[in-house]
């Protein structure tokens, strides 16, 4: 079983001072052995990219425990737009189907309720070594 088969992978990106700082995320291959996720634009994961490129993926559960008896592997981290990140939402939305919709309609809830605009989505593109 590879990484992209997992249905969530511990994603860890380095603070300034190189803190690791996990989460758990839902992954997908986007080809030329890649892997993607979607996320808002300015999140925490995507504003430590900008900092430091480096990545660490693990198997976890949905809460970000990792799997026992798996090994961490790195990568390098990119964040994309416009037909990069539509490609990748394309690779989450094939890989987890109606979950996608349902996280994308509580969203869009979340923004009336909160009278926040919907934020603007990016995707991180993982290279592993």
């Amino acid at each position: 079983m590879t990484l992209a088969d997992e249905k969530y992978v511990s994603f860890t990106t380095y603070k300034q001072d190189g803190t690791p700082k996990s989460l758990p995320v839902w992954i997908a291959d986007v080809g030329e052995g890649r892997l993607g996720f979607t996320t808002e634009d300015g999140s925490w994961k995507v504003k430590r990219l900008h900092n430091d490129g480096r990545v660490q993926l693990q198997p976890s559960d949905a809460r970000g425990n990792v799997t026992d008896g798996t090994s961490p592997v790195d990568g390098t981290g990119v964040v994309v737009h416009g037909a990069e990140m539509e490609a990748v939402m394309a690779a989450i939305k094939a890989k987890y189907g109606w979950q996608v919709t349902l996280v994308q309609a509580l969203g869009k809830v979340r923004g009336l309720v909160s009278r926040k605009a919907e934020a603007d989505r990016c995707a991180i593109v993982i290279t592993l070594d």
